[in-house]
């Protein structure tokens, strides 16, 4: 792309012509071209921190993309852009605010004020917990931290045991490099103390003075994990990760009196621990990283409970082991391992130990009694719903809190004894433009796959909407990391629902919707899992009548976009429109960059082609990119952050350049680049809505639902 384009002159429907530049890679004994490398600029890591050093070239090319989507896509939608903004709005309640939690003398909450971006920090005094009259401290105003800021996102904010201090992290670029700061509560000053750089996570030491905190390296990587004391000018290292492969974290047992540190990639698992009030802390070794084993600990008594796969367990155990000897030879089996009920998450709290399942493919609340053994049950009866639980700060209590809702139900929230089995209802989400549930149609389907496996597809959609073949339908899916799409509710798909469209959600092999072995099925060389189980869930529901071939729009983001990009491939004639936001679509180039933050760590998940031919044919086999052809693809809107770690900017850059290329007469193709922003988009609350808006104003082009715009010839 030349210096010199003039991007005023694309305000006509001409798509600017990324420039082929041949670049010829070997590896494994084989060999592949690409043409568009040029994108990817060499000083990549400086541009993540500084938008403004990208290269010219690039920069201009970029923006020319942006200015033809601008043209042709977001000026004539912009009047039904801004009614779905509205209306979407209108369904959040501006001045929401969390439960309060208690904390030894206070009850901590965030809230945000009508018309605010960000969240609102805040507390007031533990007896006032659910009187809403009284007035809270204000304690971290995000309005105010991030006002005429292109972009601000808090990462970690937590308060000192002793209250009397806020520590709080903050990226404002979207590269995911967060600074900590300090704050005293007692003055309202910020402390001199500053800490750059960081990956976000940090917890705090039991005696208030320091916190542990997690080092971002050049590379983009959590790399060390490291204590820092207040009023001194430099951190102590505690823990340095030697293999790149691995992510690291710092987390606090729900008691306060431990710090566990976590080695981790996507399958195998490490953890130390020592005791918060340590002055001079030394790590202790829980048990060795064994490859393909995953555990996770927790404080209850006098010994950790761990959750883990260990010995075959494919769904999850839960084991104890003494904390003066957590070794793996001196684990006790606590929870057997029950194949198909997969153990999602555990709390420890001094009586009882809770757990979070799915079991056939639902969630489920299991809550054990330390004293005695015997469990307890919570479930729910809607076809398809959401389950949390939290359990705040404290340790010594029987209170918890569980999270439902359901594609209809707006989230209700409600204190559970675990003495009692009391459940009150504490606070049901308020859509203040109205909502009545009755008017929605909830529904869980099961998807005959071209292999014989059934796979889970979840229906929203209006009541008045037939199914007849007529609706144009969402489909939504991703598929990745073991990462299951929840069935909660959320208020943007009424946008679409209440324009006649099916809002489908497919749950294919490589989450976790069936269990981990589904997540196992569905990743490296059984990838092809995934996509299949997508198109597949697309066409059954076809003939079931919730749409039509060309009468539907994918929908996906990150791993997500690389499903889209997989299916529109195997299946071009049954999209109208695809949506891909920051799609991993590059796969074979990215895996085989180890300069970038995600790819050793993500080889797990993938597989290596830089050491294996057979890694390296699988990816190429399905790798978006490298599989477009001359194909009746449908209009796609392509979207990514210029400052964004996890999928670079090139990545969708390079596709819809290929897509141009190979598919001239297809299309339309929409690149959009956030130019100030990473992987999660806009920061802020409705600006994030505003990005939504175009792309469901660009689904309903896509299906002919817009009177400006028809996607659809």
């Amino acid at each position: 792309m030349p210096d010199s384009l003039d991007v005023s002159t694309l305000t006509t429907p001409t798509p600017p012509v990324a420039d082929r530049i041949p670049e010829t890679i070997e590896q494994v004994g084989r060999t592949r071209t690409d043409y568009y490398h040029w994108m990817k600029d060499d000083n990549w890591q400086a541009v993540m921190k500084d938008p403004s050093v990208l290269r010219a070239d690039i920069r201009t090319y970029l923006e020319a993309e942006n200015a033809y989507t601008k043209a042709v896509l977001e000026e004539p939608t912009k009047a039904l852009q801004e009614e779905l903004f509205q209306e979407m709005r209108g369904r959040i309640k501006e001045d929401d605010s969390s439960l309060p939690s208690i904390d030894g003398p206070y009850a901590y909450l965030t809230r945000y004020r009508t018309g605010g971006e960000y969240p609102i920090l805040a507390r007031k005094p533990a007896a006032d917990i659910y009187n809403t009259e009284a007035e809270d401290e204000i304690l971290l105003d995000g309005d105010v931290l991030g006002k005429d800021k292109a972009y601000f996102s808090f990462g970690e904010v937590a308060h000192s045991p002793d209250h009397k201090i806020i520590a709080y992290s903050v990226d404002e670029q979207g590269s995911e490099f967060y600074d900590i700061r300090f704050k005293n509560l007692e003055t309202g000053e910020l402390l001199p103390d500053l800490i750059e750089k960081t990956y976000g996570d940090f917890v705090w030491g039991a005696k208030s003075d320091r916190i542990f905190w997690v080092e971002r390296n050049e590379e983009g990587r959590p790399a060390a994990i490291h204590q820092y004391k207040l009023g001194d000018t430099d951190s102590t290292e505690l823990y340095r990760e030697p293999d790149p492969g691995f992510f690291i974290g710092v987390s606090e047992s729900q008691s306060g009196e431990y710090i566990f540190l976590r080695a981790s990639s996507h399958t195998t698992s490490e953890y130390r621990f020592f005791k918060a009030d340590e002055d001079e802390p030394t790590p202790v070794l829980i048990a060795e990283r064994e490859t393909s084993v995953e555990y996770t600990p927790e404080h209850w008594g006098d010994n950790l409970v761990i959750s883990t796969n260990e010995g075959g367990a494919v769904d999850f155990k839960i084991v104890t082991a003494p904390l003066t000897a957590p070794g793996r030879e001196n684990w006790t089996e606590l929870v057997p391992h029950e194949a198909g009920t997969l153990i999602l998450g555990m709390d420890a709290l001094k009586g009882h130990l809770i757990r979070l399942e799915r079991h056939e493919g639902l969630p489920r609340i299991v809550v054990r009694e330390a004293a005695s053994g015997e469990e307890t049950t919570i479930e729910f009866d809607e076809a398809a719903y959401d389950l949390g639980t939290s359990v705040g700060y404290r340790y010594d209590t029987t209170e918890m809190r569980i999270n439902y809702s359901s594609p209809s139900t707006p989230s209700q929230v409600f204190d559970y004894d675990l003495a009692t089995g009391e459940r009150i209802l504490r606070k049901e989400q308020e859509v203040p433009s109205g909502h009545d549930r009755t008017d929605y149609v909830v529904e869980r389907l099961m998807a005959p796959a071209r292999d014989g496996v059934t796979v889970p597809v979840t229906i929203l959609r209006h009541k008045d909407t037939p199914v007849d073949g007529s609706a144009p339908m969402l489909l939504y899916g991703y598929g990745s990391y073991g990462i299951t799409i929840s069935a909660r509710f959320r208020t943007t798909p009424l946008a679409l629902v209440e324009r006649g469209m099916v809002y489908a959600t497919v749950h294919p092999r490589g989450s976790m919707a069936k269990g981990y072995q589904w997540y196992l099925d569905g990743k490296l060389e059984k990838k092809e899992n995934t996509f299949n189980d997508y198109v597949d869930a697309g066409r059954y529901l076809i003939a079931e009548g919730y749409s039509r071939q060309g009468n539907v729009v994918g929908m996906g983001g990150s791993a997500g976009g690389l499903l889209m990009g997989a299916a529109v491939n195997q299946a071009p004639e049954m999209f109208a429109g695809i949506i891909a936001a920051v799609p991993f679509v590059d796969v074979i180039n990215t895996m085989s960059d180890e300069s970038l933050p995600l790819t050793p760590p993500e080889w797990p998940e993938w597989g290596n082609p830089l050491i294996s031919a057979e890694d390296y044919d699988t990816m190429m086999a399905y790798s978006p990119y490298e599989n477009v052809g001359d194909k009746p693809y449908p209009a796609m809107l392509i979207t990514g952050g210029l400052s964004d770690p996890r999928v670079t900017y090139w990545e969708p850059s390079k596709w819809a350049a290929q897509l141009r290329h190979e598919a001239p007469d297809a299309g339309p193709y929409f690149l959009r680049i956030n130019m100030e922003a990473g992987h999660g988009g806009a920061s802020g609350r409705f600006e994030g809505l505003k990005e939504t808006a175009l792309e469901f104003a660009f689904a309903l082009a896509a299906v002919g639902k817009a009177e400006a715009l028809d996607l659809t010839d």
